[in-house]
């Protein structure tokens, strides 16, 4: 819709000093509500917890299976010692007992069997429950963008919207089943681990343990250093992706006005903002496993060297040692492992809060159940008021009535409030003041959906979606068959040139449509237009970019399409609005006439002024012209 002019800015990238800030609401938070967002993320699991149980005992089978592991491969050990030591002493019974052995190894490979299974289970399990989860979780974020008002759009780059529901949902659905899966084996594996080593020496137990205080405060304190970190980090990823889309979509505008050095300094500055998060969030999860490997190999030290020393008192047997030393390195990979999960859930829990603030966004007011089966499209605007920031009202006690079938043209300068009188009428927005009705509802007791089916719009911003050229007009009615979409694109003038494309109506649109003229996607949203068949029309001059061969096949297109229907017409060339049944001449949001074309010339007024000013030379010139018209 057109109209910029008349809305809050869009957040551009290259935006003159002063002009205010890119990305309203988006600061980055030095602190935030970790635990309020772990426990509201929490609850999108609530619906899978027997499943979530099976994983809690498929991983603690799995893990206590390995932690027995080290202490038969021990007994093995020490039976082959005890043998080979026999046999050196000439004891009799010496030698290597196999039968032992050989049992204690199919134990072993059993044990080993079991934890992979169960290790598959769980992990089988957990991907489903994960994903699940994300996908409820992504399809109430969709279903709250389509109830998210027109004004959240207009004031959220695009960009940073996609980058909510593309990076941080892959972040999320990436690390949750790893991390969850990991945090239960960490926790089972510490108090299994610890059991085992109290099992073999009190004294060498402690000896680890006391290397636990100095792991702990060091996860501590790296992990609230990179909290803030990963937070900015997802923050800037989000603002990166937003200058990239609007450098992507507006290149041509980009290139047209020689912006390309501004436009790199300012992807330099914001991909500078992302260096900086990005590598300190990095380097404190790098730096975790070096720190905790040496605080680990201090306690392995300190084990050998006791256990040595018991094994020579006869405190301990030998396998006593190999399944102790194992033991310690599985003390402290709890440790570590936590460490890390710590920092992939700092990251998970801010690409988390930042979707949830998508879904604390305030929606349109609740859904009316009123609805107008057969709409006349009688429309009336009874003193509305409205302004698109409170202390500024763009239109001020406006009262209009438009009759069903009549043309109702708006004319005006830019900033007049020509397209805000759209949005108005379409409940894009709600007036602050006063009422709108249609057919003597107003239009607040309707739903949504029944409203906006009673409109048709043909805009100067063509829209079409990445598909065949059929889809893009049967989009304008739901369930509309082949046979409809032809005889619509035929009143719209627009099946000769589709049947000379090689594929017909099975033609593919790449994403911005650019394989088609402008006039040939105009007359393509003109044909969806007449295949939605509705009861008023909102026509923003489609005919001011396109050739004059061209714009008579739309005019044309149009002039069917308006017949019988009530139909707004934001008029840009006053010559295409002379035969219109009233014609509403606004300035600074007020309406300051209203008649039709020859009376508001005899008046002499602002219209006569607007329309002598299209057409004398001076005005060609620049001499004495009064605001453009758009």
């Amino acid at each position: 819709m057109s109209g910029r002019s008349e809305r809050e800015p869009q957040s551009p990238s290259l935006r003159p000093p002063g002009f205010g800030p890119r990305g309203m609401g988006m600061p980055v938070e030095k602190a935030r509500n970790a635990k309020g967002t772990l426990f509201r993320l929490v609850a999108y699991f609530r619906p899978y917890r027997w499943r979530l149980f099976l994983v809690f005992l498929a991983t603690l089978l799995t893990t206590a299976f390995s932690i027995v592991s080290p202490k038969i491969m021990g007994n093995a050990t020490t039976v082959l010692f005890h043998g080979f030591l026999q046999k050196v002493r000439g004891l009799p019974g010496g030698g290597v007992d196999f039968g032992a052995i050989a049992r204690l190894l199919v134990i072993l490979g059993c044990l080993y069997l079991l934890s992979s299974i169960f290790n598959y289970v769980q992990q089988w399990v957990m991907a489903g429950v994960t994903q699940q989860a994300v996908y409820d979780l992504r399809r109430r974020v969709d279903e709250k963008l389509a109830r998210l008002p027109v004004r959240f759009f207009d004031t959220h780059p695009h960009g940073e919207v996609l980058s909510r529901f593309v990076n941080d949902f892959d972040n999320i659905s990436s690390t949750l089943q790893q991390s969850l899966t990991q945090f239960i084996q960490a926790v089972v594996t510490f108090f299994g681990v610890t059991v085992m080593m109290l099992s073999i020496s009190h004294l060498m137990t402690l000896v680890v343990a006391l290397t636990l205080p100095l792991s702990f405060i060091l996860t501590k304190t790296l992990a609230s250093r990179s909290q803030k970190f990963f937070l900015a980090r997802q923050r800037d990823l989000g603002e990166l992706n937003g200058h990239v889309e609007e450098m992507y979509t507006g290149h041509l505008v980009v290139k047209a006005f020689g912006h390309e050095p501004a436009a790199i300094d300012a992807f330099d500055a914001i991909n500078q903002r992302l260096f900086e998060s990005s590598w300190k969030a990095q380097f404190i999860t790098g730096v975790i496993f070096p720190l905790m490997n040496f605080i680990g190999n201090l306690g392995y030290v300190l084990v050998c060297v006791i256990g040595g020393i018991l094994v020579t008192l006869g405190r301990i047997q030998i396998g006593d040692i190999l399944a102790f030393i194992q033991y310690s390195r599985q003390f402290s990979q709890p440790m570590a492992q936590l460490s890390s999960i710590s920092n992939v859930i700092q990251s998970t829990l801010a690409s988390a809060e930042r979707v949830f603030e998508l879904l604390d966004e305030e929606e349109e007011p609740d859904e009316a159940d009123g609805v107008i089966e057969n709409p006349r499209g009688d429309v009336r605007f009874a003193s509305v008021r409205f302004g698109y920031r409170p202390d500024q009202l763009l239109i001020g006690d406006l009262s209009v009535a438009a009759q069903s079938g009549q043309t109702i043209a708006v004319v005006g300068p830019t900033g007049a409030g020509k397209t805000t009188l759209v949005n108005l009428l379409m409940r894009f927005y709600d007036p602050q003041g006063g009422y709108i009705t249609i057919d003597g509802v107003d239009i607040v007791q309707l739903r949504r959906e029944n409203l906006r089916r009673m409109f048709g719009m043909v805009l100067q911003d063509t829209w079409l979606f990445y598909g065949t050229i059929g889809e893009n007009i049967a989009y304008g009615r739901q369930g509309a068959t082949a046979t409809e979409v032809v005889g619509a694109a035929k009143t719209a003038q627009a099946d000769h040139f589709i049947r000379t494309l090689p594929q017909g109506y099975d033609t593919m649109l790449n994403e911005e449509a650019s394989n088609l003229s402008q006039g040939q996607k105009q007359l393509l949203t003109v044909a969806r237009a007449i295949l939605a068949d509705p009861a008023i029309l909102i026509l923003d001059e489609a005919t001011s970019s396109v050739d004059t061969r061209t714009e008579v096949l739309i005019q044309r297109a149009m002039h069917l399409l308006m017949q019988g229907r009530t139909s707004f017409v934001i008029a840009h060339r006053l010559s295409t609005i002379r035969e219109a049944d009233q014609i509403l001449v606004m300035n600074r949001g007020r309406l300051v006439e209203q008649g039709r074309h020859h009376e508001l010339l005899e008046r002499g007024g602002f219209y006569a002024e607007l329309y002598q000013s299209q057409f004398r030379p001076s005005a060609m010139a620049g001499e004495g012209a009064v605001a453009p018209i758009s």
